[in-house]
């Protein structure tokens, strides 16, 4: 089994979702002592966000590129072949104004590759993905499971809608909201994502 490990929290040691990717990973690899467990810290390594200048290696020759633009390229195709050679890939995706961290969204748009893992069609994109598994650390400060906090989830729903979209069905979010409304609280959220990681059965 290959296990691809992925952090992006900002907050160091005082971060929920990085408590829970351990606790997952570590769960794995106590499954599957054999496992090849690949890690990236994208909070202290970060991914370039996509420019003009990254993108357009795409639409000139080889031959024309800039260093960065190798670079960049070479950067691209790791990640790529990284994300695809995983059996399992553990996110650690807290909650940002509503959304994801930006040095993970920089992550998606480099792995999100038109003939790599997703192709267009006369009928509509088809994944390429598929195949794998995914489990999603989600750390919210505030509650957005119920009814009013839908309406501001752009985080959970979108990262379900990328893994689809690259032909991903088997995505499990493991939750811990509520995490910055009082003591109380945050335990009973760690302790719920706690027990919810026990019972994962991959």
């Amino acid at each position: 089994m290959n296990v691809l490990h992925i952090d992006t929290s900002i907050l160091g040691g005082n971060s929920v979702s990085r408590d829970l990717t351990s606790n997952i990973v570590t769960g794995l690899a106590a499954r599957h002592p054999a496992a090849n467990i690949t890690y990236r810290d994208l909070a202290t390594s970060e991914i370039a966000h996509l420019s003009g200048e990254i993108l357009g290696a795409a639409f000139v020759p080889e031959a024309e590129w800039n260093e960065r633009q190798k670079r960049e390229r070479a950067l691209t195709d790791a990640l790529i072949n990284e994300f695809l050679a995983a059996d399992v890939v553990v996110i650690g995706a807290p909650m940002y104004n509503f959304s994801i961290p930006s040095q993970l969204k920089s992550w998606i748009d480099r792995i999100c590759a038109a003939g790599r893992t997703f192709k267009y069609t006369e009928q509509g994109p088809v994944g390429l993905a598929g195949g794998k598994t995914v489990i999603i650390a989600s750390s919210r400060g505030g509650v957005y499971s119920n009814e009013a906090g839908r309406a501001m989830d752009f985080q959970e729903d979108y990262l379900r809608t990328v893994f689809g979209f690259v032909g991903i069905d088997n995505v499990n979010i493991i939750r811990a909201e509520a995490v910055n409304m009082g003591d109380d609280k945050r335990a009973t959220a760690l302790a719920m994502a706690r027990e919810a990681i026990a019972g994962l059965t991959v």
